[in-house]
């Protein structure tokens, strides 16, 4: 049971017990039927208080959650308040029959205490319902109340830079409707540029009323990062344009042809902005047809804030520009000294004037610079910062050939700040920096990527105080809602010069098996120069005589393969993947060891498509690979293991041959998938479905007939009587498809006495399969209390015989005699056999 429908569980208790008091209060009259009521009640709060202690023992780690325990504690008080009740109620009628005899002489007079006692449970009975119901009518109310409200989009600021006084005048800009809609951020790398706009952004004018949204382009999206190749260019554009798309909801499905057409993408632009007020801040663009892709939209009220560095954007007539000068930045470096030294101005040393001199007041020098500097209120230790940062900046390595002569001066000033914060900390964290040079960080990276590079550098648990470091230095950005990183993107220039260390370090230098653990996590997420010792490496793993190594390999791709579901370069590492474990899937999959071929099946599972399944598995049918893998399935108990081992022969017997069809539904154990399907497995029902589905569309009736010999139906059915909408709507599929290609030799295995008690739309799409009078009329949708009432208020006497029969399958339903019990004593049947005189001269 999941922890947030413990309440309706409860609701369904405790609806019956409002029921039982309406048979107990005719019992008041009867005293020799009364104890037999009153154990009823004692048993329905018995079985509350069993459904709180269950519910707390099996979600004891979602406590926490608020709305679940108020709607526990709200149990734990109507037990509270129902015991007292009850034990007075079970003491009135446990007297003997002759004082009970007198307490009914009495009671005619002074009024039945039993009844009062009745009527006090009855009234906590329905004030819990009633605050229960309220609760989930007001929470509706609330939801439909969102759903009107459209989605305002949110930009934060940056913590630690003061606010600058360009900050109002952008402002202004953006409220004047005469206003261009573009305004241009200019200014030298590391100066503020995205910090100012995303001031402004998070402070936004009252006119944007979708609010604002930030897409970050950087370098990797430039015609010089692609060596000038046009169409590279154009993928990188595209897959950054279809990620903005994404965040700002479009409802258009990204197809694959869409997403490989830049000329498609601009539709959807349009579509999407359509009627929309929005600030789009473009951050760190360095071409200029991408700020004209946006500026050309039309019909829309958005407006676009555009930081860059590169000179020919300038050149845009239609945008206004905003440059900040070194003026500005003078503004503001002595307070972004403050912020990451922890001092005050009456702390800080009379050099420290020297130190942003040397700095150039440059925001992320003095940052970084800073940083290292924390809590140091020593003269002699910043004069010998100022002197290292001199040193360190003439030892740099040089500005990179797209670094423009204006940027070359203030880059190598940050190279060497960047060199003193490393020396400044501890050799650790300075390992770890440098191993991240071989990481491509043309977008954000996981957590799991960096500390897989840790792990082989380091030890485990010291990861999140060594990385800590490296956010503190400046060097590292985190991004707080989620455990993702990136770099400035002069901290990305810098680590360029550290790449061949960073190889050497992971790749060369480590150990056969931690070369094989961090190759996937490189492959996926390295540079491109990286990527290919890494593919190197991992094929070596995998043909290695070292059982081992292959199976670290394995595990590191299903691994890193997991946590690259954000980046944009997804289905092209899906398809260089399945390129590598293709050719070798045969050799993997004839191994002697168990966890090497569970591995195997685990990660062409994870990356193989409907084509690589159709291109590699045909040319396991030579090598005993379904005798390998049916007698792991014999002797293995892990449910993860037996649905993708099982998935893997289903796909065998798909795309294989007639023959190794048959062999596969020869050994596959169909009496363990059955075991699977068990309601309370529901995480594995997917790939049960999956497996199914594919052993049908490969052995069609030969599977299904083996599929009912198994009693797979019956778990089927189960699952449509107890399972949740979403696997009730595949068990019903796949039982169509069992009549649909079974025939009539399945006919009988779900007759009309079980189809009765399925839920009626299920019912209702398979008796066309299972009843042999095919001009029967379809089951009728049941009637609820509601229907039922109507009919017994309208005068019609056909009518209220309708409602008479109406309640005749309610009755047969009922579970438990209990519950029977009470609907036949129920105000209901009172009222309708009342009405029974008037139906019986009917003739229908």
């Amino acid at each position: 049971m999941d922890a947030l429908q413990v309440v309706s569980s409860a609701m369904q208790i405790v609806s019956s017990m409002v029921a039982a008091i309406g048979s107990l209060e005719q019992a008041s009259r009867n005293l020799d039927d009364a104890p037999k009521r009153i154990r009823i009640l004692e048993e329905f709060v018995s079985e509350l208080e069993n459904l709180v202690l269950k519910t707390r023992q099996k979600h004891v780690y979602k406590l926490h959650d608020s709305r679940l325990e108020r709607q526990i504690q709200s149990l734990n008080n109507l037990i509270d308040r129902l015991h007292p009740n009850i034990t007075k109620a079970k003491r009135i009628v446990s007297k003997s029959k002759f004082k009970n005899f007198a307490k009914v002489v009495w009671n005619s007079m002074a009024g039945d205490p039993l009844a009062k006692i009745l009527l006090s449970i009855q009234y906590d009975l329905k004030w819990w319902l009633e605050s229960q119901n309220l609760s989930r009518d007001v929470e509706n109310v609330i939801e439909r109340t969102a759903r009107n409200i459209p989605s305002r989009l949110k930009v934060n600021s940056d913590q630690g830079y003061p606010i600058l006084g360009k900050c109002s005048f952008v402002q202004n800009m953006l409220e004047k409707d005469d206003t261009h809609h573009v305004i241009l951020i200019v200014g030298l790398s590391g100066i503020g540029k995205t910090c100012l706009a995303r001031q402004v952004a998070s402070d936004l004018p009252s006119k944007f009323v979708d609010g604002a949204i930030e897409l970050r382009f950087g370098q990797w999206c430039s015609r010089a990062a692609c060596n000038g190749n046009k169409a590279e260019y154009q993928r990188r554009l595209t897959r950054k344009l279809t990620k903005f798309l994404v965040q700002i909801g479009s409802q258009k499905k990204m197809q694959d042809e869409h997403c490989r057409d830049l000329e498609d993408i601009g539709y959807l632009l349009q579509e999407a902005l359509y009627g929309k007020s929005i600030l789009v801040l473009l951050d760190d663009v360095w071409e200029q047809d991408i700020v004209e892709r946006f500026a050309k939209l039309y019909d829309n009220n958005c407006k676009y804030l555009v930081t860059t560095r590169n000179e020919s954007i300038y050149e845009i007539t239609e945008a206004e520009k905003v440059e900040l000068s070194k003026d500005d930045i003078m503004e503001i470096s002595k307070a972004v000294l403050l912020h990451h030294t922890f001092l005050t101005e009456d702390q800080l040393p009379e050099v420290a004037e020297m130190l942003l001199e040397r700095c150039g007041h440059h925001p992320l020098t003095v940052a970084v610079m800073g940083k290292a500097l924390r809590k140091e209120v020593r003269a002699e230790k910043w004069e010998k910062a100022i002197s290292d940062l001199s040193t360190y900046a003439t030892s740099a390595p040089g500005p990179i050939s797209y670094v423009n002569e204006k940027e070359a001066e203030t880059t190598v000033t940050i190279f060497g700040s960047l060199e003193f914060s490393l020396e400044v900390m501890p050799e650790d964290s300075r390992k770890l920096f440098i191993a991240f040079a071989s990481l491509s960080w043309a977008e954000p990276l996981p957590e799991a990527c960096l500390e897989a590079i840790w792990s082989v550098i380091g030890q485990e648990n010291l990861f999140p105080l060594t990385v800590c470091k490296l956010v503190e230095g400046s060097l590292l950005m985190k991004t707080d809602a989620t455990s993702i990183y990136q770099v400035h993107d002069m901290v990305s220039l810098y680590l360029n010069s550290k790449e061949n260390d960073s190889v050497i370090m992971l790749l060369t230098e480590s150990t056969a098996e931690k070369s094989a653990f961090i190759s996937p996590w490189l492959f996926i997420f390295g540079k491109n120069a990286v990527k290919i010792v890494s593919e190197q490496k991992i094929e070596s793993a995998l043909g290695s005589s070292e059982e081992k190594q292959a199976i670290i390999v394995l595990e590191s791709i299903i691994q890193a393969f997991m946590s690259s579901e954000l980046i944009s370069e997804i289905e092209a590492t899906r398809a260089s993947l399945s390129r590598i474990l293709g050719p070798k899937i045969g050799d993997l999959m004839s191994a002697e060891s168990q966890s090497l071929v569970a591995l195997s099946a685990k990660a062409i599972i994870s990356i193989f498509t409907k084509a690589d399944f159709s291109n590699y598995l045909p040319s396991l049918e030579t090598t005993g690979a379904v005798d390998n893998l049916a007698d792991i399935l014999q002797v293995c108990d892990d449910p993860m293991v037996q649905t993708n081992i099982s998935t893997v022969l289903a796909k065998l017997a798909e795309f294989g041959t007639p023959g190794t069809v048959d062999k596969v539904l020869q050994r596959i154990p169909l009496s363990q998938l059955a075991d699977l399907l068990s309601p309370s497995a529901e995480e594995w029902h997917d790939s049960v479905f999956t497996t199914l589905i594919s052993l049908m569309k490969a052995g069609k009736s030969k599977a299904v007939e083996k599929m009912f010999a198994s009693e797979l139906d019956k778990s089927l059915i189960r699952l449509l009587e107890n399972g949740s909408d979403v696997t009730q709507h595949h068990a019903l599929v796949i039982l169509k498809s069992f009549y649909e290609l079974g025939g009539p030799s399945t006919n009988g295995s779900l007759g009309p006495g079980i189809l009765k008690l399925l839920p009626w739309q299920a019912r209702l799409r398979l008796e066309k399969y299972v009843l042999s009078n095919q001009n029967s009329l379809p089951s009728p949708k049941p009637q609820t209390f509601d229907d039922i009432i109507h009919k017994m208020l309208e005068n019609s006497d056909k009518r209220i015989l309708e409602a008479m029969q109406d309640v005749i399958p309610i009755v047969e339903k009922a579970g438990e005699p209990i519950i029977g019990d009470m609907i036949l004593r129920s105000l209901l049947v009172k009222r309708l056999s009342e009405l029974l005189p008037r139906t019986i001269p009917f003739e229908g």
